[in-house]
């Protein structure tokens, strides 16, 4: 756990007195989502509406980092950073996991913030915790399948998609657990739940008394948006007396939100003073950013079996020595595993997220696959034979690696010799 000091209260969501005084910004790094409500529509360029589920553009973890900067140049008084889609984080679980690894890492002081639907957050819960991730708003809309059948027209969990009552029981005992979860590793749960006339609006308050048993801090009733064109675009929005008159009923229960503003995946600012018009153009420069800057990634990765050359393979390496410049020293800080994945994309994704604090890696051979994905993430494959030292020392100073460079043989050639564990 992180030594620097947060004050909590300054969550602007969930201390109403923190609206004028703190803000929050929503990292837009979530496209995709694994259920299907029928209420929500989502955008991924959209500008004209001010809603959950838009956003004008889509980061990578490393563009949110450098957009977190920017967003703090313009406006110190952000406390929180969020990810609220436009999609499910834990649809996107490896790009919010790495934004929250980031942040946490870059802005220690800065609350970190997710909100979900909870079907696939459970496994992810104990290293939010580690985290510091201290506070998740869980979007529960029924606590009865009947009702929850109704409400969403699918859930997919892995590659199997489940429809009607089966869809809504599934999500449902996830829901349930993930906030059983939230609670024990103590982080601080809001419960949303969306108000549908003629659905689910006699359900509300059991909705709330669950959620009470389960030990959730906050909820708020927030009326459903008509999206034309989705399922339910033709029900009305309900009114704000008839939000009203539910928060104070469901307060029996629990204590409400009520200056909840519906954000956008993309807001920042201030709750009563918002910035995201202002900050588009910045977002959408960031977009268009490479990977992190080398002042970003402290460190090069090397591959090697000694301690003394280069002299491993990609595919064939367990560890990495990781090392660092110390004013005109070279120094080795850690040796780090890599990843225990099995194979395929998956093991260079995870490779690349293991190093995501390197600039670059030195091995003796990379194949072309773990290349583009580690070079995708910022981290540059570097083929070379000799010693330590030299290619560490050519990387930070940025000099010419080639004459470290070994003369490359085919694999048709017979001279890869690897296990064959990076060459596809």
């Amino acid at each position: 756990m992180s030594e620097i000091h947060k004050d909590l209260n300054k969550h602007p969501c969930f201390n109403p007195a923190m609206k004028g005084q703190a803000g929050r910004v929503h990292l837009p790094v979530a496209p995709n989502c694994n259920i299907k409500c029928n209420y929500c529509d989502r955008k991924y360029d959209c500008v004209n509406e001010s809603r959950p589920g838009v956003t004008s553009t889509i980061l990578t973890p490393e563009q949110a980092l450098v957009y977190m900067g920017k967003v703090l140049e313009k406006e110190p008084r952000i406390t929180v950073a969020g990810i609220a889609g436009p999609g499910d984080p834990f649809a996107n679980a490896e790009a919010t996991m790495e934004t929250m690894r980031l942040i946490n890492k870059n802005y220690p002081q800065m609350i970190l913030c997710l909100a979900s639907n909870g079907l696939a957050i459970g496994p992810y819960i104990p290293e939010l915790a580690e985290l510091n991730v201290s506070h998740v708003t869980v979007t529960i809309n029924a606590v009865d399948p009947e009702v929850g059948a109704k409400i969403y027209g699918w859930v997919r969990d892995g590659k199997v998609a489940y429809q009607g009552r089966q869809a809504a029981e599934l999500l449902l005992s996830r829901q349930l657990e993930a906030v059983k979860s939230l609670k024990a590793h103590g982080i601080t749960v809001k419960i949303n739940s969306i108000l549908i006339p003629g659905i689910n609006d006699r359900h509300i308050l059991k909705v709330a008394e669950t959620m009470r048993e389960l030990g959730a801090d906050l909820f708020n009733c927030m009326a459903m948006f008509p999206n034309v064109g989705t399922p339910f675009g033709t029900i009305r929005e309900p009114s704000k007396e008839e939000v009203g008159a539910m928060r104070t009923e469901a307060e029996k229960f629990l204590p409400q939100m009520r200056h909840c503003t519906r954000c956008r995946a993309d807001a920042v600012g201030l709750l009563d003073q918002d910035r995201t018009e202002e900050m588009r153009g910045c977002l959408s420069a960031c977009a268009q950013l490479p990977a992190l800057p080398p002042e970003i990634r402290p460190y090069v990765a090397v591959a090697t079996m000694e301690g003394v050359l280069v002299n491993q393979h990609l595919g064939e390496a367990n560890r990495f020595q990781i090392y660092e410049r110390k004013g005109d020293e070279y120094l080795l800080v850690e040796e780090r595993p890599a990843p225990k994945v099995s194979g395929g994309l998956q093991r260079w994704t995870s490779l690349a997220r293991a190093l995501n604090d390197c600039r670059a890696v030195l091995v003796s051979n990379v194949g072309e696959t773990p290349r583009g994905i580690l070079e995708k993430a910022g981290v540059k494959p570097v083929e070379m034979g000799g010693f330590i030292v030299d290619g560490v020392k050519a990387i930070y100073e940025g000099t010419n690696v080639a004459p470290l460079q070994k003369r490359k043989k085919s694999c048709a050639s017979g001279g890869c010799v690897g296990s064959g564990g990076g060459c596809s």
